[in-house]
């Protein structure tokens, strides 16, 4: 693939597109993000705060640390830290910078103010509002279908500052990813010129590394890391996942290093990254050899996603998982066939797994789905692989993957209902 191919740039610009830092769960850090921009629309400090969200966003703040308030949790939390302490220009990254006298402002917000939380009833997966009042001022800002993408900004319920059509589902001003494969992908990432992503990609073995790393030496979470490496060691199959899973673990509970998102997604950019940059330490392979492996990881993680949606009941550690497996094979020396199986045959394994929301648990789950990856990869090397018709599996790697967004997008929607019920307690 050339640089005058039309997928080449296409390919470029999804790697820059999600590949961004973000600080904490990406779901409360978003709340947070258009808290800071109500605040600063308005242009002073309200007196009251009302959230609307939609019930996925919910099920994802609940139980989830968000970093920098002191070990504060859910919806409200996340809106008051970005009122008091947000930068909004810093986007993911709203509430990096907080002081002691502002984790203090938030405890007293949150006790002698009125903070209240709304289920948004918009129908769109992921949507939130936040409105905040002073006297008779008021400002809302909306972010619908991605965790950046703001869609209105209204102050005092006249002017609209901003407007964007939220039911356009196809994001029109993003790259296209339907036009992704796997064989592409594999293609593009022998030939493309790595200095062209190489800045992000450093970035997102520099940020994930280190908050893995973090996970491992301190106590975060179920600490699930330091579990799968204290009981069967260090070789390079436990340590790819036990690495994911402790910088799941970090960040769940609150941890204030930054990582670098896939798909909207800490997570699933941990799940995704961090197994192959373990095993490319292991290959003792050359920086260029592990930057073309985390560009199929990625794009594969990616493609998976698409169809599936950010949100859905459908856990999406699957889809990075198998994404790790594939950039796996490629640092093996596998291609387009090797990658293939090794997608197929993961995804057989573990699809299926659900969300139910953030918290500690998406580290556990995290190591399952980067174990089934590097399974898919063995299983291909010696000589065994699933067939189609072998469940959900169909012939060639395009339509399974096909059949994993029908289940994640539609098979599982009433799952993705039930779910919340039974975490809200109804």
């Amino acid at each position: 693939m050339n640089k005058a191919d039309t997928r080449y740039t296409a390919y470029i610009n999804i790697l820059h597109e999600e590949l961004m830092p973000a600080m904490g769960c990406t779901e409360p850090i978003a709340i947070a993000y258009a808290a800071a921009m109500a605040r600063k629309i308005m242009g002073q400090m309200p007196d009251r705060v009302l959230v609307e969200a939609s019930d996925n966003i919910i099920k994802n703040v609940k139980s989830v640390v968000v970093p920098n308030t002191g070990n504060l949790k859910g919806i409200e939390a996340a809106a008051i830290a970005g009122i008091i302490a947000g930068d909004a220009d810093k986007v993911l990254q709203v509430i990096s910078v907080v002081n002691d006298e502002q984790r203090s402002e938030m405890a007293h917000f949150l006790q002698n103010k009125e903070v209240k939380v709304v289920a948004s009833r918009s129908g769109v997966i992921f949507d939130l509002v936040v409105n905040v009042y002073a006297g008779k001022s008021h400002a809302s800002v909306q972010i619908s279908h991605y965790h950046t993408n703001i869609v209105r900004i209204v102050k005092d319920g006249e002017a609209t500052v901003y407007t964007h059509h939220c039911d356009d589902v196809s994001n029109k001003h993003k790259t296209d990813r339907s036009i992704m494969s796997v064989e592409d992908i594999v293609e593009f990432a022998e030939s493309v010129d790595v200095n062209e992503v190489r800045d992000v990609l450093k970035l997102q073995i520099a940020h994930n590394t280190a908050i893995a790393q973090e996970g491992i030496n301190g106590n975060w979470g179920a600490n699930v890391g330091s579990v799968l490496l204290n009981s069967w060691g260090d070789d390079i199959k436990v340590r790819a996942k036990a690495m994911a899973a402790a910088g799941s673990d970090a960040r769940m509970s609150g941890c204030e290093l930054p990582v670098m998102i896939v798909s909207g997604s800490g997570n699933q950019g941990l799940a995704t990254s961090v197994p192959v940059i373990e095993y490319a330490k292991e290959l003792k392979a050359d920086e260029d050899s592990l930057l073309r492996a985390l560009i199929v990881a990625n794009l594969v993680t990616i493609h998976q996603k698409t169809s599936i949606g950010r949100l859905s009941a459908f856990c999406g550690a699957v889809s990075a998982g198998v994404g790790a497996g594939a950039g796996i094979t490629f640092l093996y020396g596998g291609r387009y066939k090797e990658v293939a199986h090794t997608i197929v045959n993961a995804l057989a394994i573990v699809s299926g797994i659900v969300c139910d929301g953030a918290k500690p648990s998406c580290a556990g789950k995290i190591a399952s789905a980067v174990e089934a990856g590097i399974l898919g990869y063995h299983m291909y090397k010696n000589g065994q692989q699933f067939y189609g018709g072998d469940g959900i599996v169909v012939k060639g790697v395009e339509n399974t993957i096909k059949n994993i967004g029908r289940l994640g997008s539609v098979g599982m929607r009433e799952t993705d209902k039930e779910i919340i019920r039974m975490m809200l307690g109804e």
